[in-house]
């Protein structure tokens, strides 16, 4: 059994081969051979009264290929700095997180890999937002505006740069000094201007793609910053675009919806993840979950992918405001991802091994 850990993610796929990947299983969900579940959240109260733990899981797989469940352990709180409010995570102490997928084959039951999380988390997040602008952007879009400094803004616009001709891009996040780091580093990888600007204002004016990308727990688009031709994208940011962002808003992609539970035909799961919480012990001051991950929006102005793909294109006016999202496929993305990166393991040697006899037994359970 291979345990593949966050250096050997970076030695082992690009980003362009994870969206690649991420196409394919979608097309196999479209197809019906593939399958998935929401994202599943369990959170319990913590004995601190600011704060509490979430388990979280994603899992799906496809036929003649793999299975594989992705597994998250934190203990979450808010941190409100000024007027904006971030969902703050850790395992174990601040700085240190725990995730990690677990991949097996659908042919004979084998354990296959133990993966770390972390990179492929981002990247596969990032290959999402690749596959919305190819299909939703305009196509002569060059020009991003940037809401975000971080890992996840860092690796979309790696991906963004392969289904689209990028040359510009302006980036606001509240720290200067990461504004400026992210405008210093990327524009020396990616080679192109990158421009660190003072307000989100600045950011989004006179661009073709507007990219949320921050760990905020309140919006950070809003309706003033939407032109007639813009394409948005949101990861974070308040889970979402606002209702009034989305008034603004022309057409919605929406990758999909998982199937419903066999024998549940008239039960459907749209929303981005289901959550089950304990029933007493959260405080106010912890901010736990209280409502429903939001569904499907768009109403008579939605637009699923795999309509797109079998039409062959997304029908858009050039003045059209577009918006993208996966909707609640994420248990697709992991068995593509993770198999991928088992293959190109096994191939080159990267990673270490561990005995599958550790997680076989002779008793049936």
């Amino acid at each position: 059994m291979k345990v593949i850990n966050n250096d050997d993610v970076t030695r082992l796929v690009t980003q362009d081969q994870v969206t690649r990947a991420l196409e394919t299983a979608y097309q196999d969900f479209f197809n019906g051979t593939a399958v998935c579940r929401p994202r599943v959240d369990v959170e319990i109260p913590s004995s601190s009264p600011d704060r509490f733990y979430r388990w979280g899981t994603m899992e799906g797989g496809s036929a003649g290929k793999y299975f594989a469940i992705r597994c998250k352990s934190d203990i979450i709180y808010h941190k409100a700095t000024g007027a904006s409010v971030t969902q703050e995570k850790y395992c174990v102490e601040p700085g240190t997180f725990c995730g990690f997928i677990l991949l097996f084959s659908v042919e004979n039951g084998e354990p296959l890999a133990l993966i770390n999380d972390g990179v492929i988390q981002h990247m596969r997040v990032a290959a999402d937002g690749a596959i919305g602008v190819k299909y939703a952007s305009r196509e002569d879009s060059t020009t991003i505006g940037l809401l975000g400094s971080g890992g996840m803004a860092k690796d979309h616009l790696r991906s963004v740069i392969h289904v689209r001709d990028i040359r510009r891009v302006k980036v606001f996040s509240p720290t200067k000094e990461n504004r400026v780091a992210f405008a210093e580093t990327m524009a020396e990888e990616l080679g192109m201007s990158i421009d660190p600007v003072d307000t989100p204002e600045d950011a989004v004016r006179d661009v073709d793609i507007i990219m949320g990308l921050t760990d905020s727990a309140i919006p950070v688009i809003r309706p003033e910053y939407v032109e007639p031709g813009h394409h948005l994208l949101n990861v974070g940011g308040g889970g979402g675009i606002p209702p009034d962002v989305q008034a603004k808003v022309s057409k919605f992609l929406r990758f999909g919806n998982t199937d419903s539970p066999v024998g549940w035909s008239g039960t459907t799961f749209d929303d981005e993840h289901l959550t089950w919480q304990a029933r007493s012990g959260f405080t106010e001051k912890a901010m736990a979950f209280k409502g429903r991950a939001h569904g499907v929006v768009g109403g008579d102005r939605l637009v699923y992918l795999s309509q797109v793909l079998s039409d062959g294109r997304f029908e858009r006016e050039p003045d059209d405001v577009t918006y993208s999202e996966r909707g609640n496929l994420q248990g697709n993305q992991f068995h593509a991802v993770a198999g991928l990166l088992y293959e190109k393991a096994t191939e080159t040697g990267i990673g270490a091994e561990i005995p599958t006899g550790l997680f076989l037994q002779d008793i049936r359970n």
